[in-house]
This record gives structure tokens, sequence and C-alpha cells, in this order.
């Protein structure tokens, strides 16, 4: 069902929430009548950081004006006529607003997608109990909602005692003038004959009286309504500042941070208007120094909201080359509502060490300190009317070099850790209030070659799965659980093959034998081991010379670059030893074959099947010459892939298209693979092997299997019965030429050539 159609049946706060995306910036209107057309389009694939794009985003900017105007132009009738003025207004509007940032009609229109996708998800989620009791985020938001809700009602509260107290101190004052002129006239009774003054006297005391009581009483109530930091108190106790992380999760937690900036700058607004209220009128009492602190109370509050909002919304690279253009976002998720556009700031970016993170979280003084020097490190933050979003884009940051410390006991260059600073400084309420801010990236890695991404990603991987919130930069834990490092491994897997498929138990107990070197098949002897970092990426593994991380991300990347699809359909075992793949395949019919990960080569992939036990791997250079699809279809004796699955029936869909016939007299040469030994072309499975169809691999050896052999004449006898020595002969040069031959299977590629 069509977004738009399930967002028009939102109700409450949702339909709210979906309502207020829209306005002049992009009309309700335009989203209902050309709804079909805004959610077929590939909003997504435009990348809003890279200028470059804009001329896809100006491309989909004319294709709205132009669905406008042809919405307008049918509309026919009575009602149709003002529509289509409507419309026609609409496209004009639209195209003035946009037409010279159309990045920014992109970043609207992905907005209000997003935000109603999210609306229609959570209402669906509150209307199944299922739904609503698995999903702990949505509770979360829940409660967000609940406290803000109570914000609101206090803040109204506050508003309403506000105004009552300016009322009755308005009525106060005018009966405080009653008195005065009361008291006026009973001085100048004192001009008056004896008479007059004992008859109007009593009349003029008894008012007094009256007014005087009434201002004592009144007195007494305007203290109480003025001490509204009860309310204020009230507030601050319930803002739910420590809910919001400093890197958001999304819309939700934006939209939360700018209500509750919202909230607390009218709170602010409040507390002087109190004051003012009280400069009015300067009743006695404890109020100027409860005013005071509830000032002094609800800068803190905005400071700390300032602060802790001020986010990286896109992160550098956290493995950073030097001399490489990188980018990063950093965003004010409160800036719209507290107008810091008015005065846009400037953003710094510098590379620290941990060392020098450190200090700058104990506030000692590092303001001149950094650990290398970045291009292109200042940007102004920009205000995105149509999103209400201030940011800053780094677009062509560059690392022109970089200062290391010195390195502890067996620590290399890739294990030490540095992090961006972004610092600026902003003012709210027109220069009012001034804060200093700052946020440190994740830490990053700093690398001169690319050889030394490897072991900088590993580095990376720990810090990011084991490091503990809020901890000393950047300390991590030298050793984990191996349950630990399977998830962490499991999410890295999927995330880098970009595949719903991770490891499966059997595939993380193989990674546990080849970490500890042991030979346990059952997952329960591994839940209590532990891994340090030095087994994780110091120590070579044994009788190898990688390590366990080098190996398992030589694994990572094949997969990702040349065989993601055939591990999404589970046509590669991968992780299976050599010895396991033997065992498997020992019951399996000739031409049984499976696809396993190289133990000795990083990034390798090799076939082991019934008849060659194990050929050479295959690595990333092998597959750019010719794929894995092409190269099993080639080895005609390859029949089934384990357990019984016909090759083509997996990989057929993967074949290279036959190349078609030459027009201009040329054939192209066609590359194939063979294995000298299996150079037939489609052998019957169910005929009697020959003697090379059992011929060991290199590494593995199997005893023979007598009897498997077809019944063999007795050549070397003539027809009487003796020896004929010249046929003997010729069997024992026969011999001899076999052993001559090499065991290793042998690779040629095969080129086809028409004469021309």
């Amino acid at each position: 069902m069509a977004v738009w159609i399930q967002a028009q049946q939102l109700q409450g706060d949702a339909l709210h929430q979906m309502q207020s995306l829209y306005g002049q910036h992009f009309p309700i209107e335009v989203r209902h009548y050309l709804s079909q057309w805004l959610e077929g389009q590939l909003w997504d694939v435009i990348d809003l950081e890279n200028p470059q794009e804009e001329f896809k985003a100006k491309r989909l900017l004319d294709s709205l004006i132009q669905e406008l105007q042809n919405k307008a132009e049918h509309q026919v009738g009575e009602d149709g006529f003002l529509l289509k003025i409507k419309l026609g207004h609409y496209a004009s509007q639209l195209k003035s607003t946009y037409d010279r940032c159309p990045l920014e009609l992109v970043r609207c229109i992905k907005h209000i997608l997003y935000t109603e996708q999210r609306l229609v998800r959570e209402a669906s989620n509150s209307s199944s109990p299922v739904g609503g009791m698995m999903d702990s985020m949505s509770q979360k938001y829940q409660q967000i909602n609940q406290a803000f809700e109570e914000l609101r009602l206090l803040t109204q509260d506050t508003e309403n005692d506000l105004r009552k107290l300016q009322h009755n101190q308005e009525y106060f004052i005018i009966q405080y003038q009653e008195s005065l002129r009361i008291q006026a006239q009973l001085t100048s009774l004192a001009t008056l004959p004896p008479a007059d003054r004992l008859l109007r006297e009593p009349t003029l005391l008894s008012k007094r009286a009256t007014v005087e009581a009434w201002l004592t009483r009144e007195a007494n109530t305007l203290q109480k309504y003025r001490l509204v930091h009860y309310f204020l108190y009230r507030l601050y106790m319930c803002h739910p500042v420590g809910l919001y992380h400093r890197s958001p999760e999304g819309s939700e937690d934006c939209t939360a941070c700018e209500k509750l900036a919202e909230t607390i700058w009218q709170n602010r607004q409040q507390i002087r208007r109190a004051e003012h209220l009280r400069q009015q009128l300067p009743i006695p009492g404890p109020i100027e120094d409860l005013l005071n602190d509830l000032n002094s109370t609800i800068t803190d509050i905005i400071s700390a909201l300032v602060t802790s909002t001020f986010i990286i919304e896109k992160q550098p690279p956290q493995v950073l080359k030097t001399q490489t253009k990188f980018v990063a976002t950093v965003r004010l998720l409160v800036g719209g509502k507290l107008n810091v556009h008015m005065n846009p700031p400037q953003v710094k970016a510098t590379i620290i060490s941990e060392q020098q993170a450190k200090a700058l979280l104990k506030n000692e003084n590092t303001r001149n300190d950094s650990s290398g020097e970045i291009l292109n490190n200042n940007c102004v933050m920009e205000y995105h009317q149509a999103t209400g979003t201030l940011s800053a884009n780094f677009r062509n940051m560059s690392l022109k070099r970089i200062k290391r410390s010195d390195r502890r006991g067996a620590e290399s260059v890739t294990e030490e850790k540095f992090t961006i600073l972004f610092e600026s400084q902003f003012s709210v309420g027109g220069n009012e209030l001034v804060f200093q801010v700052k946020t440190l990236s994740l830490p990053v890695v700093v690398i001169v070659h690319g050889s030394q991404d490897n072991n900088a990603t590993a580095t990376v991987l720990w810090d990011n799965a084991f490091a503990e919130p809020g901890r000393v930069p950047f300390m991590v834990p030298d050793k984990v659980l191996w349950p630990q490092l399977c998830e962490a491994l499991n999410m890295k897997y999927k995330a880098e093959v970009q595949s719903n498929r991770g490891l499966s138990e059997e595939n993380l107990v193989f990674l546990a034998q080849k970490a500890f070197s042991s030979s346990s098949i059952n997952p329960d002897d591994y839940r209590g081991m532990t891994m340090t970092w030095s087994q994780f990426n110091r120590e070579s593994l044994p009788g190898r010379n990688f390590t366990f991380w080098q190996w398992f991300d030589g694994v990572m990347e094949l997969t990702k670059k040349h065989l993601k699809p055939h591990w999404n359909d589970g046509a590669i075992l991968g992780f299976v030893n050599k010895q396991q793949a033997q065992d498997m395949l020992m019951s399996k019919p000739n031409g049984t074959f499976l696809l396993r990960f190289s133990d000795s080569e990083i990034g390798g992939i090799t076939i082991a099947w019934r008849m060659v036990w194990n050929l050479m791997p295959y690595t990333a250079k092998d597959f750019s010459i010719r794929s894995l699809a092409d190269r099993i279809s080639d080895l005609n004796h390859l029949l089934f892939l384990y357990p019984d699955r016909p090759k083509d029936e997996v990989f057929s869909k993967y074949y290279t298209p036959p190349l078609s016939k030459a027009v201009d007299g040329y054939v192209k040469p066609q590359i194939k693979q063979v294995v000298p030994e299996f150079t037939t072309t489609n052998p019957d499975p169910a005929a009697n092997p020959t003697y090379m169809d059992h011929g060991a691999s290199p590494v593995v050896s199997h005893p023979p299997n007598y009897g498997m052999y077809p019944p063999m004449s007795d050549s070397m006898l003539d027809a009487d019965g003796d020896f004929d020595l010249d046929d003997t002969m010729d069997v024992a040069r026969h011999v001899e030429e076999l052993l001559r031959r090499p065991m290793e299977s042998q690779w040629s590629l095969w080129t086809a050539h028409r004469d021309r």
C-alpha cells in the first residue's frame, strides 16, 4: 500500500507530526496530487554531500514541475479551475525556491518520506500487541513523548500563572493607587471644619482599612504566584536531557531535541517575564534570589543542551590515509529552534592524539595542540530552511601530515589511535548567551599506504566492538570472551559482504578451531574461552605468516568483491578445513564438489571434489580474469555441488553468455580453464572410472582402492603363453612415463583461435 494512503489514516499526535512536515517550502497539496510520482522516484541514490549530483537533483526538480503543470492542465469544471490555478502557483513557487539549490528539494522530500514511513510504521506497531512488545525503540520514544507531554503541561501551567500574576499585579497597582488617593483625602480633612471632618472621616478610614487589608492579602498572593520557580524546578527535574545520545539514531531524536530546545527557551522567557514583573512592583521577599537561581539553572540547561546536541552527523573515515580527500558533516540539532543561524558559526577540524583527547576531557589547556595538519579544515555552518537543519559539510578535507607519538611495547603504527576534534562558538538569543562547543569523532587510525589498511581495520573493529560507554579515550579491553568476538565478526561480515546470510554456528566453530588451534567441534567448549588482541592481530597463526584477522579479512574481501551472489545462494560452504571436505565428499559420487576458503592463502577459495581433492586456490586476481561460475562451467568433471545439487542449476544464471559471431571477419579469443588430466568432455558418471579419476592431490593422499579398476587382459603373453619381450618393454616404458608425471594438478589456459 502506498505510504501516502496509510499516512492519511494517522490520528492524534502522529497526524499532527505529519502535517507539520508541510508548508510553503513544500505544500501538502503537492504531496497529495503527486503522491504516486513522488514515491516512485529514486531519491536515495542522490548523494546530498556531492555537488556533482546537483544535475540529477535539477532533473528531478524539472520533472516535478512538469508533473504539476500536467496535473493542472487536466483539471476541468468549476472546482478544477481553482485547483488548476493553485497547482500552477505551486509549480512556480517550487521553481523559484529550489531552482538555485535543487539538492535542498531532494533533502526536503527525503526527510518528508522518511518521517511519513516512520510514523506509519510506529502506528502499525502500536496497533499490533506483539509488535508493540517487541519494538523496544518504540517504547523508548513513547516514554520520551510522555515526558514531553508533561513538560508541555507544566510549561502551560507556568504560562497561565504568569498571566494571572500580571493581571493581579496590574490590579494591585490600581488598588495601591486607590489607597494613596484615600490617604491624600484623609490628609486634606485637616483643612476642613470639625463638623465636616467628623462626617467624612469615618467613611474614608473604613475604605482605607478595607483597601489596606486587601493590599496585604494580595501582596501575599502575589508572592505566591511569583514563586514560579516551583513549576520551573519541576520542569528542570523532568527534562529528559539524559535520554539523548551525542550521535542521534534518526529523525526521532532530532525532533525530540528540537522540542526540548523550544520548551527550555520558552521557560527562560518566562523567567525573564517574571523578573520584569518583579521590577515593576518590587515587593520585599526572597523572589529576587529565587529568580537569579532559576536564571542560572535554565542557562546551565541550555548550555548542556547546546553542547550535547553538537554532533557529528557523518563521521570521517576511521581508517584515514594521508594525502587523501575525506568528508565529514557536523550538525547542531537545536540550531533552528534557537536561531543560531542568525549569526552563522564557523567550525574548525583538528586531528589530535589519544593523549591530547584525554587532556581535553579533563579540561586541560590544549588549545594549540594538534597531531597533524588538515587542509580545508574550516567550514561555516549553513541553515537549510526546508528541513530546519543547521550543519557544516566538510567536503574536501585532506590530512597533509601526521605527527606520531612514541609507541608502547609491541604496538605498531596501525594500533595508534587519533580523533578529529570539531569545535565552534555559538551565539544564542542575539549574542546574549555564547557557548564554546566541542565534539570528538570516533577514533581514527592513520595510514600512509594501502598495505596498512588491513591491520588498521582490525584496530577499528576491536575498538568499535568492545569500547565501553563513557570510557577514557580510547581504552579497550586487551581480551574478550569468544562469543563476544563471534558477534562482532558476524556483524562485520554481514556489513562488509552486504548479505543477510551471516556466520552459522558451524562457521564459528571452524573459526574457533583456527583461532585456538583446537580440534573440538563442540561449540560449548569455546564459550568460556577468551581471545586476546595479540591472538587476534599480532601473533601469526601456527605454521602461517599471517594473523587470524588477516585471514578472516581476506575471506571478507574476496567474498565482497567476487563471491557475494554465490554466498547469498548458499553455494559456498567456505569455512571447512581440508580434512572435513574430504570426509564430506568421500561418500558422494564422482564429480561431487564443494567450495571452501583456503587455509594456506589469504583471500583464496578452492574447489574440493571427489576426483581431485583440492585444486590450487583461486584469488581475486584469478576472478578478475574469469569468474568462479565460468571456471566451474569449464570443468566438465564437476557435476554436483555438495550434497547433490546439479551444478548448472546453481551456477548457470551466472555463466557468461556465449560469444556472438564476428561481423567483421574477426573472432574474439576465448579463455577457458582445464585440468590437464581431465580434458575429456561430458564424462559419463555411470562409466567405470579410469586410474586418473582417483589421482591423489599434492596435499592429500589416500590408500589405493584395489579392485576398482576394470579387468585387464594379460597382453605380455603371446598366443602360446610365452612372454613377448617387445610388448613387455613397451609396458615398462609406459609405466616409466606415468611415474615421471608430476603429482600436482596442472593448470593451463586454452585459447581457441579461428583462422582469419
